[in-house]
Protein backbone atom coordinates (compact mmCIF):
# COMPACT_ATOMS: atom_id res chain seq x y z
CA UNK A 1 0.00 0.00 0.00
CA UNK A 2 1.18 3.50 -0.61
CA UNK A 3 0.34 6.97 1.23
CA UNK A 4 1.05 10.18 -0.99
CA UNK A 5 1.05 13.07 1.39
CA UNK A 6 -0.94 16.60 -0.14
CA UNK A 7 -0.75 18.76 2.96
CA UNK A 8 -2.30 19.33 6.19
CA UNK A 9 -4.89 16.35 7.25
CA UNK A 10 -5.02 15.52 3.12
CA UNK A 11 -3.13 12.24 1.97
CA UNK A 12 -4.09 9.47 -0.43
CA UNK A 13 -4.11 5.63 0.19
CA UNK A 14 -3.51 3.28 -2.33
CA UNK A 15 -4.03 -0.37 -2.44
CA UNK A 16 -1.99 -2.74 -4.13
CA UNK A 17 -5.09 -3.26 -6.24
CA UNK A 18 -4.87 0.63 -7.44
CA UNK A 19 -7.56 1.34 -5.65
CA UNK A 20 -7.45 4.88 -4.81
CA UNK A 21 -8.43 6.84 -1.39
CA UNK A 22 -8.42 11.02 -0.83
CA UNK A 23 -8.63 12.15 2.71
CA UNK A 24 -9.79 15.82 3.91
CA UNK A 25 -8.84 17.63 0.29
CA UNK A 26 -7.26 20.81 1.23
CA UNK A 27 -4.51 21.69 -1.59
CA UNK A 28 -4.83 24.99 -3.81
CA UNK A 29 -4.99 27.72 -0.75
CA UNK A 30 -2.02 25.69 1.47
CA UNK A 31 1.19 27.93 0.33
CA UNK A 32 3.34 24.36 1.79
CA UNK A 33 1.28 22.43 -1.54
CA UNK A 34 1.69 25.07 -4.43
CA UNK A 35 3.73 22.69 -5.85
CA UNK A 36 1.28 20.14 -6.19
CA UNK A 37 -1.08 19.85 -9.36
CA UNK A 38 -4.62 19.09 -7.88
CA UNK A 39 -5.78 18.38 -11.94
CA UNK A 40 -3.18 15.06 -11.88
CA UNK A 41 -4.99 13.95 -8.87
CA UNK A 42 -6.87 10.66 -9.18
CA UNK A 43 -9.42 8.94 -6.56
CA UNK A 44 -11.75 6.64 -6.00
CA UNK A 45 -13.20 7.74 -2.73
CA UNK A 46 -13.01 10.59 -0.67
CA UNK A 47 -13.47 10.50 2.45
CA UNK A 48 -14.21 13.54 4.74
CA UNK A 49 -13.80 13.45 8.51
CA UNK A 50 -15.71 17.02 9.12
CA UNK A 51 -16.38 20.23 7.32
CA UNK A 52 -14.03 22.84 8.23
CA UNK A 53 -12.19 24.31 5.27
CA UNK A 54 -8.78 23.41 6.03
CA UNK A 55 -10.67 19.60 5.26
CA UNK A 56 -13.15 20.88 2.42
CA UNK A 57 -11.64 23.55 0.46
CA UNK A 58 -11.05 21.27 -2.80
CA UNK A 59 -13.60 18.58 -2.28
CA UNK A 60 -16.45 19.99 -4.51
CA UNK A 61 -14.41 20.29 -7.30
CA UNK A 62 -12.13 17.12 -6.78
CA UNK A 63 -15.35 15.25 -6.40
CA UNK A 64 -16.40 16.17 -9.81
CA UNK A 65 -12.85 15.97 -11.50
CA UNK A 66 -12.67 11.88 -10.08
CA UNK A 67 -15.91 11.23 -9.85
CA UNK A 68 -15.00 9.66 -6.51
CA UNK A 69 -17.86 8.33 -3.87
CA UNK A 70 -18.04 10.91 -0.95
CA UNK A 71 -17.72 9.05 2.19
CA UNK A 72 -18.91 11.49 4.86
CA UNK A 73 -21.11 12.40 7.92
CA UNK A 74 -24.79 13.12 6.59
CA UNK A 75 -24.99 16.37 7.14
CA UNK A 76 -21.81 16.91 4.53
CA UNK A 77 -23.48 14.63 2.12
CA UNK A 78 -26.53 16.81 2.35
CA UNK A 79 -24.64 19.77 1.67
CA UNK A 80 -22.42 18.27 -1.41
CA UNK A 81 -25.82 17.33 -3.00
CA UNK A 82 -26.36 20.62 -3.04
CA UNK A 83 -22.96 21.70 -4.50
CA UNK A 84 -24.22 19.19 -7.18
CA UNK A 85 -22.01 16.50 -6.04
CA UNK A 86 -24.26 12.90 -6.15
CA UNK A 87 -21.79 9.92 -5.92
CA UNK A 88 -22.39 9.94 -2.08
CA UNK A 89 -22.19 7.43 1.15
CA UNK A 90 -23.51 9.09 3.73
CA UNK A 91 -22.01 7.15 7.67
CA UNK A 92 -22.33 8.48 11.03
CA UNK A 93 -20.69 6.61 14.02
CA UNK A 94 -20.43 2.47 12.76
CA UNK A 95 -18.99 0.01 10.77
CA UNK A 96 -20.28 -0.81 6.96
CA UNK A 97 -18.31 -3.43 4.46
CA UNK A 98 -17.96 -2.15 0.99
CA UNK A 99 -16.52 -4.07 -2.35
CA UNK A 100 -12.79 -2.93 -1.23
CA UNK A 101 -13.08 -3.67 2.66
CA UNK A 102 -14.07 -2.10 5.43
CA UNK A 103 -14.60 1.21 6.86
CA UNK A 104 -15.78 2.23 10.82
CA UNK A 105 -16.25 5.68 11.32
CA UNK A 106 -15.21 6.73 14.84
CA UNK A 107 -15.28 9.39 17.24
CA UNK A 108 -13.31 12.84 17.08
CA UNK A 109 -13.94 15.58 19.79
CA UNK A 110 -13.88 18.47 17.81
CA UNK A 111 -16.24 21.00 15.90
CA UNK A 112 -17.85 20.97 12.26
CA UNK A 113 -18.88 23.56 10.25
CA UNK A 114 -19.27 23.94 6.26
CA UNK A 115 -17.73 26.99 4.59
CA UNK A 116 -21.33 28.53 4.25
CA UNK A 117 -21.80 27.95 7.97
CA UNK A 118 -24.29 25.65 7.85
CA UNK A 119 -23.82 22.60 10.14
CA UNK A 120 -21.06 19.83 9.09
CA UNK A 121 -22.48 17.14 11.31
CA UNK A 122 -20.34 15.20 13.98
CA UNK A 123 -16.57 15.24 13.60
CA UNK A 124 -15.22 11.81 13.37
CA UNK A 125 -12.45 9.46 12.54
CA UNK A 126 -11.91 6.11 10.31
CA UNK A 127 -10.54 2.85 10.64
CA UNK A 128 -10.07 1.07 7.27
CA UNK A 129 -9.17 -2.66 7.01
CA UNK A 130 -7.37 -2.55 3.36
CA UNK A 131 -4.86 -4.88 1.20
CA UNK A 132 -4.52 -7.21 4.90
CA UNK A 133 -3.48 -3.64 6.55
CA UNK A 134 -5.65 -1.81 9.56
CA UNK A 135 -5.06 2.17 9.74
CA UNK A 136 -6.49 4.55 11.65
CA UNK A 137 -7.24 8.34 11.02
CA UNK A 138 -8.16 9.94 13.64
CA UNK A 139 -9.14 13.37 11.78
CA UNK A 140 -9.19 16.84 13.77
CA UNK A 141 -9.27 15.54 17.49
CA UNK A 142 -8.30 16.06 20.95
CA UNK A 143 -6.72 13.39 23.01
CA UNK A 144 -10.01 11.11 24.23
CA UNK A 145 -10.49 7.90 25.90
CA UNK A 146 -12.62 6.73 23.19
CA UNK A 147 -9.34 5.73 21.40
CA UNK A 148 -9.11 2.96 23.90
CA UNK A 149 -11.98 1.06 22.16
CA UNK A 150 -9.82 1.01 19.21
CA UNK A 151 -6.73 -0.98 21.00
CA UNK A 152 -9.99 -3.49 21.47
CA UNK A 153 -11.02 -3.75 18.17
CA UNK A 154 -8.45 -3.92 16.11
CA UNK A 155 -4.30 -4.41 15.79
CA UNK A 156 -3.55 -1.34 13.97
CA UNK A 157 -0.92 -1.16 11.41
CA UNK A 158 -0.55 2.57 11.16
CA UNK A 159 -2.27 5.54 13.25
CA UNK A 160 -2.58 8.99 11.13
CA UNK A 161 -2.60 11.39 13.97
CA UNK A 162 -2.89 15.35 13.79
CA UNK A 163 0.17 16.98 16.21
CA UNK A 164 0.04 20.54 15.28
CA UNK A 165 -1.74 21.02 18.87
CA UNK A 166 -3.85 24.56 19.40
CA UNK A 167 -7.28 22.68 17.13
CA UNK A 168 -5.97 19.45 17.90
CA UNK A 169 -3.33 16.98 19.84
CA UNK A 170 -0.28 18.21 19.98
CA UNK A 171 3.04 15.81 19.80
CA UNK A 172 2.62 14.94 23.60
CA UNK A 173 -0.60 13.89 23.09
CA UNK A 174 -0.44 12.21 20.21
CA UNK A 175 2.05 10.05 22.08
CA UNK A 176 -0.57 9.53 24.04
CA UNK A 177 -3.00 8.42 21.49
CA UNK A 178 -0.83 6.16 20.11
CA UNK A 179 -0.56 3.88 23.56
CA UNK A 180 -3.84 4.16 23.81
CA UNK A 181 -4.82 2.74 20.56
CA UNK A 182 -1.60 0.82 20.96
CA UNK A 183 -0.21 1.08 17.92
CA UNK A 184 3.47 1.90 17.05
CA UNK A 185 3.98 3.56 13.49
CA UNK A 186 2.17 6.86 13.55
CA UNK A 187 2.11 8.99 11.00
CA UNK A 188 1.91 12.66 11.63
CA UNK A 189 -0.80 14.75 10.10
CA UNK A 190 -2.38 18.66 10.65
CA UNK A 191 0.98 20.73 11.42
CA UNK A 192 2.63 23.72 9.84
CA UNK A 193 0.43 24.66 7.97
CA UNK A 194 -0.37 28.02 10.00
CA UNK A 195 2.34 29.70 12.31
CA UNK A 196 -0.38 28.54 15.34
CA UNK A 197 0.14 24.65 14.60
CA UNK A 198 4.43 24.90 13.63
CA UNK A 199 6.26 22.16 15.29
CA UNK A 200 10.01 21.41 15.84
CA UNK A 201 10.15 18.38 13.48
CA UNK A 202 13.08 16.77 15.13
CA UNK A 203 11.99 17.20 18.48
CA UNK A 204 8.58 15.54 17.65
CA UNK A 205 10.02 12.32 16.13
CA UNK A 206 12.43 12.23 19.32
CA UNK A 207 9.37 12.13 21.41
CA UNK A 208 7.84 9.16 19.59
CA UNK A 209 11.24 7.41 19.70
CA UNK A 210 11.19 8.49 23.56
CA UNK A 211 7.92 6.15 23.52
CA UNK A 212 9.28 3.15 21.37
CA UNK A 213 7.33 4.35 18.69
CA UNK A 214 8.02 5.53 15.54
CA UNK A 215 6.97 8.73 13.50
CA UNK A 216 6.90 9.23 9.83
CA UNK A 217 6.77 12.97 8.22
CA UNK A 218 6.61 12.55 5.10
CA UNK A 219 7.06 15.78 2.49
CA UNK A 220 4.28 17.31 0.68
CA UNK A 221 3.90 15.37 -2.34
CA UNK A 222 6.40 12.11 -0.94
CA UNK A 223 4.99 8.93 -1.41
CA UNK A 224 5.96 6.35 1.45
CA UNK A 225 5.24 2.48 1.23
CA UNK A 226 3.32 1.09 3.86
Amino acid sequence: MKYTYYGQSCFLLETEAGKKFLFDPFISPNPLAAHIDTTKIEADYILVSHGHGDHVADLVALAKQTQATVISIPEIAGWLGKQGIEKVHPMNFGKYTFDFGKIRMVWATHSSGLPDGSYGGNPAGFVLELDQHQIYFAGDTGLTLEMKLLAELYKLDYAILPIGGNYTMDVDDAVIAANYVNCDKIIGVHYDTFPVIAIDSETAVESFKRAHKILLLPAIGETISL
